[in-house]
Order: C-alpha cells, then sequence, then structure tokens
C-alpha cells in the first residue's frame, strides 16, 4: 500500500519523499550521482567545492560545478570561511544552473576545519549566519545549509544553530546526527534532529545510519523530518534508493541478483571512466574504491578486495567480476551438496 508522505518544496521543486543522496568528497561525483538518481534518488548533491578555488579561477573547482540532467535535481555544496568569498562563489555558480546551493558546515575533517570551514562554523554561529546571507543575497536558487549536532558532547548546539541558520535566510537544513568528534563512529542520534525539526519551520533533513527500508521508515517516524538522506548506506549499494522509491510508493521490489549487482557494478565503472577527463589508466584508480564496496559481506570478499585496488583497466573490471561471481558460485554449490539430507 502506497505511504502518503509529502514532497518536501524547495523553491521550484517538489522532492519525493524517499531519499536524496548526500554530498560525499571522493564519492558522489558525478558517476555517482548519475547512477543514485537511475535508482531513484529523490536527488544528488555534488562533492564539497572551494569557494577560494571557485574565485581564484581553479579548474578542477569549475569542473566540479557542472551539472548534467541525468543528475537533476541537484545541489552544488559549496565550503570555505570567508564570507565575502561566499557570495562571490554563489554569484559565480549561477551560471551551472543548480537546482539548489548548499554549505557545507559539517565536515569534520582535519584539514578543512583547521580552516575554519566545515565543522568549525558551528563555533562561531554569527559568522556562519553571514555565510548564508551572503549566499543568499547572490543566488537565484534556494540555499540550504548542512550541519552536524556540535563540535563535541559538551557543545551541543544544533538547535540554536538551526534556529540561526532559518533566521539568516536558509531554505533548508540537513542535520547529520554526530558532533564534529564522533567523526563518522558511533551511532548517530535521531532524537536529536528530532529537536531541530521540532524548533524551526523550514524543512529538516536527517542524515545518519541509513542502511536499508526499514532505516529510512524508522528516521522518518522518529524524526519527523521532512527527508531522509543516504551517505555511506548507499557505497556499493545505488539499489537501496529503489528499494525505498518503490517501497513508499507501494510497488513490489525484487532485490538485484548477484549478477545484477556485478552489472551494476561494471556500468559504474563505465560511467566513471566516461565522465572522467583523465586518461583511462588514470580514471579506473577512482573506481577501485567503489568495486570493492559492491563485493562487501559475500564469501571471499577480502581477497577480492585486494584485486579491486590493483585494477588498472575496464577489462580487469570485467574479469574481477566474472571471477567473483564464479566463486560464489562455487561456494553456494559446496555447501549444498555438504547440507545433510532430510
Amino acid at each position: 500500500m502506497e505511504q502518503t508522505f509529502p514532497a518536501l518544496s524547495l523553491g521550484k521543486l517538489s522532492l519525493p519523499k524517499t531519499a536524496l543522496l548526500a554530498p560525499m568528497a571522493g564519492v558522489s561525483d558525478r558517476a555517482y550521482r548519475t547512477l543514485c538518481r537511475d535508482f531513484g534518488a529523490a536527488g544528488t548533491v555534488t562533492e564539497m567545492i572551494s569557494i577560494k578555488g571557485l574565485c581564484y579561477g581553479d579548474k578542477n573547482s569549475a569542473q566540479l560545478c557542472t551539472i548534467t540532467p541525468p543528475e537533476r535535481p541537484c545541489g552544488l555544496q559549496l565550503f570555505g570561511s570567508d564570507p565575502e568569498f561566499m557570495g562571490r562563489a554563489v554569484s559565480l555558480v549561477q551560471q551551472f544552473e543548480p537546482d539548489w546551493i548548499d554549505i557545507n558546515m559539517g565536515c569534520p575533517v582535519h584539514k578543512v576545519v583547521t580552516t575554519g570551514a566545515g565543522s568549525a562554523l558551528m563555533k562561531k554561529p554569527d559568522l556562519a549566519q553571514a555565510f548564508v546571507r551572503a549566499a543568499v543575497r547572490e543566488s537565484s536558487v534556494p540555499v540550504t545549509v548542512k550541519f552536524r549536532l556540535g563540535w563535541s558532547e559538551s557543545t551541543r548546539n544544533a538547535v540554536p544553530f538551526a534556529q540561526a541558520m532559518e533566521d539568516a535566510g536558509a531554505s533548508a537544513i540537513t542535520v547529520h546526527g554526530r558532533t564534529k568528534e564522533q567523526l563518522y563512529s558511533g551511532t548517530a542520534d535521531w532524537a536529536a534532529i528530532r529537536a531541530v525539526k521540532q524548533a524551526v519551520h523550514i524543512p529538516v533533513i536527517g542524515n545518519g545510519d541509513v542502511r536499508s527500508v526499514q532505516d529510512c521508515l524508522a528516521m522518518y517516524a522518529q524524526t519527523g523530518c521532512d527527508l531522509v538522506m543516504i551517505g555511506r548506506g548507499s557505497y556499493g549499494n545505488p539499489f537501496l534508493f529503489q528499494a525505498i522509491d518503490t517501497h513508499l510508493r507501494g510497488l513490489p521490489y525484487t532485490p538485484p541478483t548477484l549478477a545484477q549487482q556485478m552489472e551494476t557494478m561494471l556500468h559504474h565503472v563505465q560511467l566513471i571512466l566516461s565522465y572522467s577527463e583523465k586518461p583511462p589508466e588514470i580514471a579506473i584508480r577512482e573506481a577501485r574504491k567503489h568495486t570493492a564496496w559492491y563485493l562487501t559481506g559475500r564469501y571471499g570478499a577480502a581477497q577480492f578486495r585486494k584485486r579491486c585496488y590493483q585494477l588498472n583497466s575496464y577489462a580487469e573490471a570485467v574479469q574481477l567480476a566474472e571471477d567473483f561471481l564464479a566463486l560464489q558460485q562455487a561456494h553456494s554449490d559446496s555447501a549444498e551438496a555438504e547440507a545433510p539430507v532430510t
């Protein structure tokens, strides 16, 4: 039976209340965004892009801003520590016609926070507000903010921070249910996300520890969030978006066979190679971690992951998939042969 969840309105957009792909540096590139949209993600967000890189004309930063039709709706995520640069960067990226602008105030990585960007902005709400106001002033599309519960357990400030972002003009906010100091350890605090939802009037997107359809439904129920965002739970599993989408629309869902998973893995590798502006022998390195994720939890996966991180061509990826399928079939046949007769 179809669930009756209202869509999230973001400017002119209407995002179905299923699941959104999270912005992830080194992961959510154009190939991954396209793949996840194909499998039913409500929308996507780019890898984080340096506002100073954009303002100084960095070629790589500009390339990260390009959005193709299959990825849409798609938001551009920007990061930095200077409101003036934020305003200039937002003005510059309007030419790429993003569906919205997202400001990263949640990245916990050392090299980011030491510059005053990412999660470090949660320690300076006034500066964070200046960021949002500068972005809103220069943007023709909605501006959203992604942040965490706070810098540390003793300095949690997600609720007042969310209210400050709303006051500054943010159209929606995304809350990752961990502090900066937690990084990606422990369990995401969904109750804290609920507290944020109850404290603001703009849409709240919930993020953290959604790895299944059941997790997604539970997050909606426990937080009251307007949309769920999935990051690491989609690694090697873009099928999760399809499972969530079909469930919420009351449609039957058949999980992919291992052969279909390997077919998708190879398609993913092809997308990476076709979208990359690097030579194939270099671009294939970006596909290595993805191929390893598709094998997670299977018999002999550890041994094959070593091969994944040594891939040098698409042909080697094809051979890896064939060998992995053969191993699983042999393991299954062996298990059946050893099963007691009843």
